[in-house]
């Protein structure tokens, strides 16, 4: 027909893909701060509650000093742990001087999946304006799991869980090996 464009619809979302079926990953969760703790970790408490509440399963939860070699120790450690199929980094990825969480986890990453920190961006943008520019979000392949570095704030952690990981996570992990194709 002449004249008449056709826009492509966004998903919504609330949609979940046909192939992000329900399926329980295992994810440990680690907090890069200076300043907070157990008691007072809001992002990793949200990141918890999203992730259980779309199905997932929590196996740990650590936290870190901004410090490249205990970073990259605790993120060794959660990549080695039974249960984990993905390991969700928050803090540390901003511009900052003590923002090293990207330097600490690189050596680790075999391949960098650089969709999802193109995404988080354009969707953090569509939130915060050119701000958004200054996240270095990112996910990557380590030891044959999903690694994703969020920053910490929890408005970041909220967009990030709800528009990409929990849609996601079980594809991510099924094309990893780390599911059977039937779960």
């Amino acid at each position: 027909m002449r004249g008449r464009r056709t826009v492509a619809r966004r998903p919504s979302a609330r949609a979940r893909p046909a192939h992000a079926a329900a399926h329980r990953v295992g994810c440990a969760i680690i907090t890069v701060s200076d300043t907070r703790g157990r008691a007072d970790d809001t992002s990793g408490a949200m990141l918890q509650q999203r992730l259980e509440r779309g199905g997932h399963q929590v196996v740990s939860r650590d936290w870190v000093k901004d410090e490249v070699t205990a970073i990259r120790r605790c993120v060794r450690t959660a990549l080695a742990r039974r249960g984990a199929q993905a390991v969700l980094v928050t803090g540390g990825t901003g511009v900052a001087p003590r923002d090293v969480t990207p330097e600490a986890i690189a050596p680790l990453v075999s391949r960098w999946l650089p969709g999802f920190g193109e995404l988080f961006r354009l969707l953090s943008y569509e939130e915060v304006g050119s701000a958004a520019w200054l996240s270095r979000a990112a996910a990557g392949v380590a030891r044959g799991r999903l690694l994703v570095i969020l920053p910490g704030s929890p408005a970041a952690v909220r967009l990030a869980a709800d528009r990409l990981l929990v849609p996601e996570l079980a594809h991510a992990a099924r094309l990893l090996g780390r599911l059977e194709p039937g779960e």
